[in-house]
């Protein structure tokens, strides 16, 4: 029998240690610089704890959504390049530019605030964003000479410092990538014909960076991957060589012996065939466990793998366990590392119709997350 630690109502471990080997892993495999992406407070894990690692493991640059995410990361301290590419209509980038964050680029506005930005001695870095067909943000194809003449002029007087060109793929089939990556390596033409040759271009993400080995072009974006999941349907993080850093665990909270035709939780969505065994667990939707997962979502308790039953609660879920052994305080794992007998967030994606990037990024901040170096 496992037990969860007295007093700890719910925790997800997170395994810095699994997020620098699979930073190392990649850039062995892609033999590409590697931009950590931590948006989202680290898809989940926590942005700076996950930097550090990333870090650690030898990426070179870090990458996250907007402004407020860089600065969280300045504030703590990170002093590597930070990328941030999603911008508020009309914001202002004087304070990205003065804590150094380089900014990625989507419009020839864009591109002017970042230049007034810069001051007498240092330029902003800019990273200019191309539309290739994914139909998000990002320069049109129709603007590219204008964005392009302008960025090098911007560049010659020292407002900006071009540090990149890139896009992003759709992950759609190999023919639609390999034609949005044509698409940019003739847009990257046309910027060095009016003199930009940044030292970087990136399109390629976790995916692509794997599986299309075309698309790396010396620098790659590892977004799910660098915290051990699969970008893929058909392959795991094992396959891949990836570890899961994040692991979803509470104890059970309340064990009830029932005669059958007990019904479980709301609407009695579940009802009891025979005598069994119910196990309280306090995770539910408010902490990010998704209820399409209700009567489906698996879980581990003593080695043993059973089922939600009946509907995830905001706070609480229950699992019957039938005449399997159970007490209050034994450990109950949502999802880990499948090689290590724990259930996948691959399987809680399948049960709630969505995928594993959704099933970490929402574990919401009610569940304390515990750091450890496995």
């Amino acid at each position: 029998m496992t037990r969860f630690p007295a007093g700890v109502l719910r925790e997800a471990r997170i395994d810095v240690g699994a997020i620098a080997d699979n930073v190392r892993h990649l850039r062995r495999l892609t033999e590409s610089e590697i931009i950590a992406v931590v948006k989202a407070d680290g898809y989940g894990h926590g942005a700076v704890r996950s930097a550090v690692a990333a870090l650690e493991g030898g990426a070179s640059r870090l990458g996250v959504a907007d402004i407020g995410e860089g600065l969280a990361l300045r504030r703590a301290g990170i002093d590597a390049p930070i990328v941030a590419w999603l911008h508020a209509p009309g914001a202002s980038f004087d304070e990205a530019a003065a804590a150094g964050i380089e900014l990625g680029v989507s419009s020839l506005d864009q591109l002017q605030k970042a230049a007034a930005a810069a001051s007498a001695d240092r330029p902003v870095a800019v990273h200019l964003k191309l539309e290739t067909g994914l139909g998000r943000n990002g320069i049109p194809p129709e603007d590219y000479g204008v964005v392009f003449a302008e960025a090098a002029r911007l560049e010659r007087i020292g407002r900006i410092r071009v540090v990149a060109l890139f896009s992003h793929l759709s992950n759609t089939s190999v023919d639609d990538d390999r034609e949005a990556l044509r698409r940019f390596l003739d847009a990257t033409g046309a910027a060095a014909s009016v003199g930009l040759a940044p030292p970087l271009r990136h399109i390629a993400a976790t995916n692509a960076a794997i599986d299309l080995p075309e698309s790396r072009l010396g620098c790659v974006r590892i977004g799910i991957g660098l915290y051990g999941l699969s970008p893929f349907d058909d392959r795991s993080s094992a396959d891949l060589g990836l570890r899961p850093a994040m692991t979803l665990r509470a104890p059970v909270a309340a064990v009830r012996r029932v005669p059958a035709g007990q019904g479980v939780s709301y609407g009695y969505t579940h009802r009891t065939d025979a005598e069994t065994t119910l196990a309280l667990v306090p995770l539910g939707y408010a902490d990010g466990v998704p209820r399409q997962a209700s009567g489906a979502g698996p879980v581990s308790i003593n080695g043993a793998r059973f089922r939600v039953a009946g509907r995830v609660a905001m706070d609480q879920f229950v699992v019957e366990v039938g005449d399997h052994p159970v007490a209050v305080g034994d450990e109950v794992v949502l999802f880990g590392d499948p090689t290590l007998g724990a259930p996948s967030a691959d399987e809680w994606a399948r049960a709630a119709g969505t995928i594993n990037y959704e099933i970490v990024t929402r574990i919401g901040p009610r569940v304390p997350r515990r750091q450890v170096s496995g």
